[in-house]
Protein backbone atom coordinates (compact mmCIF):
# COMPACT_ATOMS: atom_id res chain seq x y z
CA UNK A 1 0.00 0.00 0.00
CA UNK A 2 1.27 3.39 -1.36
CA UNK A 3 1.81 5.91 1.93
CA UNK A 4 1.02 9.43 1.00
CA UNK A 5 2.97 11.92 3.18
CA UNK A 6 2.73 16.01 3.93
CA UNK A 7 4.87 17.56 2.23
CA UNK A 8 4.63 20.03 5.33
CA UNK A 9 4.19 19.21 9.07
CA UNK A 10 2.92 22.20 10.92
CA UNK A 11 5.56 22.35 14.25
CA UNK A 12 3.73 21.32 17.77
CA UNK A 13 4.82 24.67 19.50
CA UNK A 14 4.57 25.61 22.88
CA UNK A 15 1.71 25.22 25.18
CA UNK A 16 -1.64 25.79 23.10
CA UNK A 17 0.13 27.63 20.27
CA UNK A 18 0.08 25.44 18.24
CA UNK A 19 -4.00 24.69 18.83
CA UNK A 20 -6.98 23.22 17.25
CA UNK A 21 -7.26 25.71 15.00
CA UNK A 22 -4.43 25.70 13.73
CA UNK A 23 -4.02 22.14 13.01
CA UNK A 24 -7.53 22.09 11.62
CA UNK A 25 -6.39 25.03 9.60
CA UNK A 26 -3.60 22.75 8.09
CA UNK A 27 -4.93 19.55 8.01
CA UNK A 28 -7.79 21.25 5.85
CA UNK A 29 -5.03 22.21 3.37
CA UNK A 30 -3.84 18.08 3.02
CA UNK A 31 -0.39 19.03 4.85
CA UNK A 32 -0.16 17.92 8.48
CA UNK A 33 -1.60 19.76 11.34
CA UNK A 34 0.00 19.11 14.70
CA UNK A 35 -1.70 20.49 18.67
CA UNK A 36 0.60 20.75 20.81
CA UNK A 37 0.47 18.06 23.76
CA UNK A 38 1.84 19.65 26.58
CA UNK A 39 -0.26 20.74 29.67
CA UNK A 40 -3.88 20.27 27.81
CA UNK A 41 -5.17 19.24 31.16
CA UNK A 42 -4.05 23.26 32.17
CA UNK A 43 -5.42 24.61 29.20
CA UNK A 44 -8.81 22.90 29.15
CA UNK A 45 -9.60 23.92 32.76
CA UNK A 46 -8.36 27.53 31.96
CA UNK A 47 -10.77 27.67 28.89
CA UNK A 48 -13.29 26.25 30.90
CA UNK A 49 -12.81 28.83 33.52
CA UNK A 50 -12.88 31.37 30.91
CA UNK A 51 -16.21 30.08 29.64
CA UNK A 52 -15.86 27.79 27.07
CA UNK A 53 -16.35 30.77 24.16
CA UNK A 54 -17.84 29.72 21.19
CA UNK A 55 -18.97 26.58 22.80
CA UNK A 56 -16.38 23.99 21.49
CA UNK A 57 -15.46 22.30 24.25
CA UNK A 58 -18.36 21.68 25.36
CA UNK A 59 -19.09 20.49 21.77
CA UNK A 60 -15.96 17.99 21.86
CA UNK A 61 -17.47 17.18 25.41
CA UNK A 62 -20.77 15.83 24.05
CA UNK A 63 -18.86 13.63 21.91
CA UNK A 64 -16.54 12.18 24.45
CA UNK A 65 -16.84 8.16 25.00
CA UNK A 66 -17.66 8.41 28.69
CA UNK A 67 -19.90 10.54 30.16
CA UNK A 68 -19.96 11.02 33.59
CA UNK A 69 -16.17 11.50 33.44
CA UNK A 70 -16.94 14.42 30.89
CA UNK A 71 -20.04 15.96 32.70
CA UNK A 72 -18.33 15.55 36.27
CA UNK A 73 -15.30 17.78 35.22
CA UNK A 74 -17.73 20.03 33.40
CA UNK A 75 -19.78 20.49 36.56
CA UNK A 76 -16.59 21.46 38.53
CA UNK A 77 -14.63 23.50 36.05
CA UNK A 78 -16.91 25.18 33.79
CA UNK A 79 -17.95 28.90 34.94
CA UNK A 80 -20.66 30.31 32.84
CA UNK A 81 -19.84 33.54 31.01
CA UNK A 82 -16.52 33.09 32.40
CA UNK A 83 -14.42 34.40 35.51
CA UNK A 84 -13.94 38.10 36.29
CA UNK A 85 -10.49 39.44 34.68
CA UNK A 86 -8.99 39.59 38.12
CA UNK A 87 -9.58 36.56 40.14
CA UNK A 88 -7.24 33.56 39.66
CA UNK A 89 -8.28 30.47 38.04
CA UNK A 90 -7.94 27.44 40.10
CA UNK A 91 -4.54 25.55 41.00
CA UNK A 92 -4.42 22.06 40.00
CA UNK A 93 -2.03 19.31 41.90
CA UNK A 94 1.16 18.77 40.37
CA UNK A 95 1.72 15.88 38.25
CA UNK A 96 3.90 12.69 40.66
CA UNK A 97 4.16 9.54 39.96
CA UNK A 98 1.34 8.37 41.72
CA UNK A 99 -1.39 11.36 40.04
CA UNK A 100 -4.51 11.84 41.45
CA UNK A 101 -7.58 10.40 38.93
CA UNK A 102 -9.05 13.42 38.71
CA UNK A 103 -5.80 14.85 36.72
CA UNK A 104 -5.05 11.68 34.34
CA UNK A 105 -8.86 12.56 33.78
CA UNK A 106 -8.30 15.80 32.86
CA UNK A 107 -5.29 14.70 30.30
CA UNK A 108 -7.32 12.49 29.02
CA UNK A 109 -10.31 14.98 28.03
CA UNK A 110 -7.85 17.45 27.34
CA UNK A 111 -6.06 15.79 24.61
CA UNK A 112 -9.39 14.18 23.23
CA UNK A 113 -10.71 17.89 23.55
CA UNK A 114 -7.90 19.48 21.23
CA UNK A 115 -7.50 16.27 18.84
CA UNK A 116 -11.48 16.16 18.35
CA UNK A 117 -11.78 19.93 17.38
CA UNK A 118 -8.91 19.63 15.13
CA UNK A 119 -10.35 16.93 13.47
CA UNK A 120 -13.53 18.72 12.43
CA UNK A 121 -15.01 19.34 9.25
CA UNK A 122 -12.52 17.23 6.95
CA UNK A 123 -11.02 13.47 6.68
CA UNK A 124 -7.12 14.65 6.67
CA UNK A 125 -5.07 13.16 9.40
CA UNK A 126 -3.85 15.52 12.19
CA UNK A 127 -1.10 14.80 14.56
CA UNK A 128 -0.18 15.69 18.39
CA UNK A 129 3.59 16.40 19.46
CA UNK A 130 4.51 15.85 23.28
CA UNK A 131 8.08 16.37 24.32
CA UNK A 132 9.62 13.00 26.24
CA UNK A 133 11.18 15.19 29.28
CA UNK A 134 7.35 15.76 30.79
CA UNK A 135 7.02 11.94 30.80
CA UNK A 136 4.45 11.93 33.69
CA UNK A 137 0.78 13.11 31.61
CA UNK A 138 2.05 11.00 28.86
CA UNK A 139 0.25 7.75 29.37
CA UNK A 140 -3.43 9.05 29.94
CA UNK A 141 -2.76 12.06 27.25
CA UNK A 142 -2.06 9.44 24.50
CA UNK A 143 -4.82 7.43 25.49
CA UNK A 144 -7.24 10.67 25.28
CA UNK A 145 -5.50 11.88 21.60
CA UNK A 146 -5.94 8.13 20.70
CA UNK A 147 -9.69 8.19 21.14
CA UNK A 148 -10.02 10.62 19.43
CA UNK A 149 -8.70 9.42 16.11
CA UNK A 150 -4.83 10.89 16.20
CA UNK A 151 -3.24 9.80 13.27
CA UNK A 152 0.40 11.07 14.13
CA UNK A 153 2.04 11.25 17.55
CA UNK A 154 5.37 12.99 17.29
CA UNK A 155 7.91 13.28 20.62
CA UNK A 156 11.07 14.57 20.62
CA UNK A 157 13.53 16.25 23.76
CA UNK A 158 14.66 13.12 24.82
CA UNK A 159 14.72 9.35 23.96
CA UNK A 160 11.37 8.37 23.40
CA UNK A 161 12.03 4.30 22.83
CA UNK A 162 9.03 2.95 24.97
CA UNK A 163 6.29 5.14 23.20
CA UNK A 164 5.65 3.09 19.61
CA UNK A 165 5.26 -0.08 21.82
CA UNK A 166 2.81 1.96 24.47
CA UNK A 167 0.68 3.02 21.33
CA UNK A 168 0.38 -0.82 20.21
CA UNK A 169 -0.43 -1.80 23.87
CA UNK A 170 -3.14 1.21 23.91
CA UNK A 171 -4.58 1.16 20.84
CA UNK A 172 -6.04 -2.00 22.50
CA UNK A 173 -7.00 -0.40 25.84
CA UNK A 174 -4.49 -2.63 27.39
CA UNK A 175 -1.98 -1.60 30.90
CA UNK A 176 0.77 0.24 30.31
CA UNK A 177 3.68 1.27 32.01
CA UNK A 178 6.27 3.81 31.55
CA UNK A 179 10.12 4.77 33.08
CA UNK A 180 10.34 8.26 34.88
CA UNK A 181 13.48 9.67 34.88
CA UNK A 182 14.93 9.73 39.23
CA UNK A 183 18.15 11.37 39.50
CA UNK A 184 19.73 9.15 41.99
CA UNK A 185 17.53 6.00 41.30
CA UNK A 186 19.39 2.32 42.42
CA UNK A 187 18.89 -0.94 40.13
CA UNK A 188 16.05 -2.25 41.29
CA UNK A 189 13.85 0.90 42.77
CA UNK A 190 10.04 1.66 41.43
CA UNK A 191 10.14 4.54 39.54
CA UNK A 192 7.54 3.18 36.89
CA UNK A 193 4.30 5.60 35.74
CA UNK A 194 1.60 3.10 35.34
CA UNK A 195 -2.04 3.78 33.51
CA UNK A 196 -4.91 1.56 32.99
CA UNK A 197 -7.65 2.29 30.52
CA UNK A 198 -9.99 -0.26 31.68
CA UNK A 199 -9.88 1.97 35.10
CA UNK A 200 -11.10 5.17 33.28
CA UNK A 201 -13.47 3.18 30.59
CA UNK A 202 -17.31 3.30 31.12
CA UNK A 203 -18.30 0.99 28.24
CA UNK A 204 -16.72 -1.28 26.20
CA UNK A 205 -15.00 0.32 23.13
CA UNK A 206 -13.20 -0.99 19.82
CA UNK A 207 -9.65 -1.42 19.25
CA UNK A 208 -8.45 2.10 18.44
CA UNK A 209 -6.79 2.87 15.31
CA UNK A 210 -2.80 3.04 16.28
CA UNK A 211 -1.38 6.00 15.04
CA UNK A 212 1.97 6.51 13.31
CA UNK A 213 4.71 7.38 15.46
CA UNK A 214 7.31 10.11 14.25
CA UNK A 215 10.14 10.43 16.28
CA UNK A 216 12.10 13.98 16.76
CA UNK A 217 16.26 13.88 16.68
CA UNK A 218 19.11 15.86 16.10
CA UNK A 219 21.36 13.39 15.25
CA UNK A 220 22.10 10.41 13.24
CA UNK A 221 23.15 8.25 16.45
CA UNK A 222 19.69 9.14 17.94
CA UNK A 223 18.33 7.90 14.77
CA UNK A 224 19.89 4.80 15.08
CA UNK A 225 19.27 4.62 18.84
CA UNK A 226 15.14 4.57 17.80
CA UNK A 227 15.65 2.15 15.06
CA UNK A 228 17.43 -0.73 17.37
CA UNK A 229 15.71 -0.32 20.50
CA UNK A 230 12.57 0.90 20.07
CA UNK A 231 9.25 -1.65 21.54
CA UNK A 232 7.73 -1.20 18.50
CA UNK A 233 7.26 0.49 15.07
CA UNK A 234 8.56 3.72 14.12
CA UNK A 235 7.57 5.47 10.88
CA UNK A 236 9.53 7.88 10.51
CA UNK A 237 12.30 11.34 11.62
CA UNK A 238 11.71 14.70 12.30
CA UNK A 239 15.39 15.93 11.87
CA UNK A 240 15.22 19.29 14.36
CA UNK A 241 18.26 21.51 14.22
CA UNK A 242 19.91 24.28 16.14
CA UNK A 243 17.79 26.97 15.05
CA UNK A 244 14.56 25.86 15.44
CA UNK A 245 12.27 27.51 18.21
CA UNK A 246 11.52 26.24 21.66
CA UNK A 247 13.65 23.46 23.72
CA UNK A 248 16.96 22.83 21.74
CA UNK A 249 19.57 19.66 21.50
CA UNK A 250 22.51 20.98 23.63
CA UNK A 251 25.76 21.03 21.07
CA UNK A 252 27.78 17.07 21.13
CA UNK A 253 31.32 17.58 23.31
CA UNK A 254 32.29 20.57 25.36
CA UNK A 255 29.95 23.45 25.87
CA UNK A 256 31.30 26.42 24.08
CA UNK A 257 29.27 29.45 24.10
CA UNK A 258 29.42 32.74 22.16
CA UNK A 259 30.09 36.35 23.31
CA UNK A 260 26.01 36.81 23.99
CA UNK A 261 26.24 33.35 26.00
CA UNK A 262 24.43 31.29 23.25
CA UNK A 263 26.01 27.05 22.87
CA UNK A 264 27.88 27.30 19.88
CA UNK A 265 26.98 24.25 17.37
CA UNK A 266 29.65 22.50 15.43
CA UNK A 267 30.07 19.73 12.52
CA UNK A 268 29.39 17.14 14.76
CA UNK A 269 26.08 18.68 15.02
CA UNK A 270 25.18 18.53 11.35
CA UNK A 271 22.71 15.29 10.73
CA UNK A 272 24.76 13.08 7.83
CA UNK A 273 20.98 13.12 5.06
CA UNK A 274 22.73 10.28 3.22
CA UNK A 275 22.37 7.87 6.46
CA UNK A 276 19.22 9.38 7.06
CA UNK A 277 18.16 7.89 3.84
CA UNK A 278 19.57 4.81 4.09
CA UNK A 279 17.63 3.90 7.12
CA UNK A 280 14.65 3.27 4.45
CA UNK A 281 11.88 5.31 6.27
CA UNK A 282 10.90 8.64 5.79
CA UNK A 283 12.45 11.78 7.34
CA UNK A 284 11.30 15.90 7.24
CA UNK A 285 13.80 19.11 8.06
CA UNK A 286 13.45 21.39 10.73
CA UNK A 287 15.01 24.41 11.54
CA UNK A 288 15.16 26.97 9.46
CA UNK A 289 13.26 25.29 6.49
CA UNK A 290 10.38 27.47 6.40
CA UNK A 291 10.48 28.91 2.77
CA UNK A 292 10.04 27.71 -0.65
CA UNK A 293 13.43 27.40 -1.38
CA UNK A 294 14.43 25.34 1.71
CA UNK A 295 11.82 22.98 0.78
CA UNK A 296 13.06 22.08 -2.36
CA UNK A 297 16.29 21.56 -1.22
CA UNK A 298 15.19 19.07 1.55
CA UNK A 299 13.40 17.38 -1.24
CA UNK A 300 16.53 17.04 -3.57
CA UNK A 301 18.18 15.77 -0.36
CA UNK A 302 15.56 12.94 0.33
CA UNK A 303 13.76 14.48 2.99
CA UNK A 304 10.11 13.60 2.47
CA UNK A 305 9.29 16.87 3.65
CA UNK A 306 9.60 20.04 5.98
CA UNK A 307 8.69 20.71 9.50
CA UNK A 308 7.73 24.50 9.71
CA UNK A 309 6.82 26.51 13.28
CA UNK A 310 7.68 29.84 13.39
CA UNK A 311 5.45 30.86 10.53
CA UNK A 312 2.57 28.89 11.25
CA UNK A 313 3.05 30.54 14.84
CA UNK A 314 2.17 34.04 13.81
CA UNK A 315 -0.48 32.69 11.62
CA UNK A 316 -3.87 34.22 12.07
CA UNK A 317 -5.15 30.38 13.26
CA UNK A 318 -1.88 30.00 16.02
CA UNK A 319 -3.34 30.65 19.85
CA UNK A 320 -0.22 33.08 20.37
CA UNK A 321 -2.21 36.12 22.36
CA UNK A 322 -2.76 38.55 20.18
CA UNK A 323 -0.63 41.59 21.81
CA UNK A 324 2.43 39.40 21.52
CA UNK A 325 1.64 38.47 17.59
CA UNK A 326 0.66 42.12 16.23
CA UNK A 327 3.86 43.36 18.07
CA UNK A 328 6.29 40.59 16.05
CA UNK A 329 4.33 41.07 13.05
CA UNK A 330 4.71 44.47 12.69
CA UNK A 331 8.54 44.10 13.54
CA UNK A 332 8.93 41.91 10.30
CA UNK A 333 7.06 44.16 7.87
CA UNK A 334 8.99 47.54 9.23
CA UNK A 335 12.34 44.99 9.09
CA UNK A 336 13.04 45.39 12.96
CA UNK A 337 14.37 41.88 13.68
CA UNK A 338 13.23 41.26 16.78
CA UNK A 339 16.03 39.28 18.49
CA UNK A 340 16.27 35.60 19.10
CA UNK A 341 18.73 34.38 21.84
CA UNK A 342 19.56 30.81 22.12
CA UNK A 343 19.34 30.92 26.13
CA UNK A 344 21.25 28.02 27.66
CA UNK A 345 19.77 29.05 30.96
CA UNK A 346 16.60 29.90 30.49
CA UNK A 347 14.70 26.43 30.79
CA UNK A 348 15.01 24.15 34.03
CA UNK A 349 15.53 21.23 32.50
CA UNK A 350 19.12 22.69 31.09
CA UNK A 351 17.98 22.19 27.50
CA UNK A 352 19.02 25.42 25.27
CA UNK A 353 15.59 27.44 24.70
CA UNK A 354 14.94 29.93 21.93
CA UNK A 355 14.05 33.18 23.48
CA UNK A 356 12.56 36.20 21.53
CA UNK A 357 13.23 39.46 23.22
CA UNK A 358 10.28 41.51 23.31
CA UNK A 359 8.46 44.56 25.11
CA UNK A 360 6.17 42.92 28.89
CA UNK A 361 7.68 39.61 28.48
CA UNK A 362 9.97 37.64 30.94
CA UNK A 363 13.13 37.95 27.93
CA UNK A 364 12.77 41.62 29.68
CA UNK A 365 15.24 41.89 32.53
CA UNK A 366 13.03 43.73 34.33
CA UNK A 367 9.79 41.57 33.80
CA UNK A 368 11.78 38.47 34.99
CA UNK A 369 13.12 39.92 38.27
CA UNK A 370 9.47 41.46 39.19
CA UNK A 371 8.13 38.15 39.34
CA UNK A 372 8.47 36.25 42.40
CA UNK A 373 9.74 32.49 41.94
CA UNK A 374 6.89 30.28 42.46
CA UNK A 375 6.57 26.78 40.90
CA UNK A 376 3.00 25.86 40.72
CA UNK A 377 2.77 23.91 37.91
CA UNK A 378 5.44 21.91 38.21
CA UNK A 379 5.71 20.15 34.23
CA UNK A 380 9.74 20.98 33.66
CA UNK A 381 10.41 19.28 37.37
CA UNK A 382 13.42 17.11 38.09
CA UNK A 383 12.29 14.00 39.84
CA UNK A 384 15.04 12.62 42.56
CA UNK A 385 15.25 10.19 44.67
CA UNK A 386 15.02 11.76 48.61
CA UNK A 387 17.34 10.93 51.50
CA UNK A 388 14.15 8.73 52.65
CA UNK A 389 14.05 6.96 49.32
CA UNK A 390 10.82 8.56 48.17
CA UNK A 391 10.76 9.89 44.72
CA UNK A 392 10.62 13.82 45.09
CA UNK A 393 9.94 16.32 43.02
CA UNK A 394 12.69 20.01 42.40
CA UNK A 395 12.49 22.44 40.11
CA UNK A 396 15.45 25.30 39.47
CA UNK A 397 12.84 28.09 39.16
CA UNK A 398 11.54 27.26 42.33
CA UNK A 399 12.73 29.63 44.90
CA UNK A 400 16.61 29.34 45.60
CA UNK A 401 16.23 28.43 49.71
CA UNK A 402 13.21 25.65 48.46
CA UNK A 403 15.22 24.17 45.19
CA UNK A 404 18.83 23.82 47.54
CA UNK A 405 16.71 22.36 50.30
CA UNK A 406 16.16 19.27 47.94
CA UNK A 407 19.86 18.87 47.11
CA UNK A 408 19.93 21.06 44.23
CA UNK A 409 22.60 23.26 43.05
CA UNK A 410 22.54 26.72 44.35
CA UNK A 411 24.53 27.86 40.59
CA UNK A 412 21.60 25.33 38.88
CA UNK A 413 19.53 28.25 39.88
CA UNK A 414 20.60 30.82 38.25
CA UNK A 415 18.71 32.91 35.24
CA UNK A 416 16.24 30.26 35.44
CA UNK A 417 12.51 31.30 34.36
CA UNK A 418 9.17 29.81 34.74
CA UNK A 419 8.71 28.59 31.51
CA UNK A 420 5.30 26.38 32.41
CA UNK A 421 3.23 29.97 33.87
CA UNK A 422 5.33 31.56 30.93
CA UNK A 423 4.26 30.00 28.44
CA UNK A 424 0.69 29.59 29.06
CA UNK A 425 0.32 33.14 29.68
CA UNK A 426 1.74 33.18 26.32
CA UNK A 427 -1.43 31.23 24.82
CA UNK A 428 -3.81 34.25 26.22
CA UNK A 429 -4.54 32.31 30.15
CA UNK A 430 -2.04 34.28 32.32
CA UNK A 431 -2.45 33.17 36.35
CA UNK A 432 -3.62 36.44 38.31
CA UNK A 433 -2.00 36.15 41.75
CA UNK A 434 -3.30 38.33 44.96
CA UNK A 435 -5.95 39.93 42.26
CA UNK A 436 -2.91 42.45 41.34
CA UNK A 437 -0.06 40.17 39.78
CA UNK A 438 -0.49 38.82 36.09
CA UNK A 439 2.06 36.36 34.50
CA UNK A 440 3.67 37.87 31.92
CA UNK A 441 4.56 35.39 28.35
CA UNK A 442 7.72 34.38 26.90
CA UNK A 443 7.48 33.90 22.65
CA UNK A 444 9.99 30.82 21.61
CA UNK A 445 10.50 31.35 17.54
CA UNK A 446 13.12 30.12 15.17
CA UNK A 447 15.94 32.35 13.98
CA UNK A 448 14.60 33.15 11.01
CA UNK A 449 11.76 35.09 12.76
CA UNK A 450 11.88 38.08 10.85
CA UNK A 451 11.12 35.87 7.50
CA UNK A 452 7.54 35.62 8.20
CA UNK A 453 7.10 38.82 6.50
CA UNK A 454 7.50 36.62 2.87
CA UNK A 455 3.93 35.36 3.55
CA UNK A 456 2.08 38.76 4.06
CA UNK A 457 -0.87 39.16 1.00
CA UNK A 458 0.32 41.96 -0.91
CA UNK A 459 -0.98 45.20 1.94
CA UNK A 460 -1.36 43.00 4.86
CA UNK A 461 0.28 43.08 7.90
CA UNK A 462 -1.38 39.47 8.99
CA UNK A 463 -1.49 35.84 6.66
CA UNK A 464 -3.10 32.96 7.40
CA UNK A 465 -2.02 28.92 7.82
CA UNK A 466 -3.22 28.81 3.96
CA UNK A 467 -0.95 31.44 2.95
CA UNK A 468 1.79 29.77 4.79
CA UNK A 469 1.20 26.64 2.57
CA UNK A 470 0.24 28.21 -0.65
CA UNK A 471 3.43 29.89 -0.88
CA UNK A 472 5.56 27.19 0.74
CA UNK A 473 3.94 25.17 -2.35
CA UNK A 474 3.75 27.35 -4.98
CA UNK A 475 7.01 29.23 -4.63
CA UNK A 476 9.46 27.44 -6.85
CA UNK A 477 8.84 23.74 -6.31
CA UNK A 478 6.33 22.39 -8.69
CA UNK A 479 8.98 20.07 -10.33
CA UNK A 480 8.35 18.03 -6.81
CA UNK A 481 4.97 18.40 -6.69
Amino acid sequence: MTVHYPKIIQGGMGVAISCWRLAQAVSRQGQLGVVSGTALDQVLVRRLQDGDPGGHIRRAFDHFPFRKMAERLWQIYYIPGGKSKRTSYMTLEMHGQESPRELKELCILGNFVEVFLAREGHDNPVGINYLEKIQIPHLPSLYGAMLAGVGYVLMGAGIPLKIPGILDLLSAHHPVSYPLQVTGAQPGDDTLIRFDPGEFKERDLPPLVRPRFLAIISSNTLAEIMMKRSSGKIDGFVIEGPTAGGHNAPPRGALKVNENGEPVYGERDRVDLVKMKSLGLPFWLAGGYGSPEKLKEALRSGAAGIQVGTAFALCEESGLRQDYKKALLKKAAEGDDAEVLTDSQASPTGFPFKVVKLEGTVSEEETYNSRPRICDLGFLREAYKTPEGTIGFRCAAEPVSVYVSKGGKIEDTRGKKCICNALIATAGHPQIRNSKHIEAGIVTAGDDLSGVKRFFPSGSLTYTASDVIKKLLNGGCDEFL
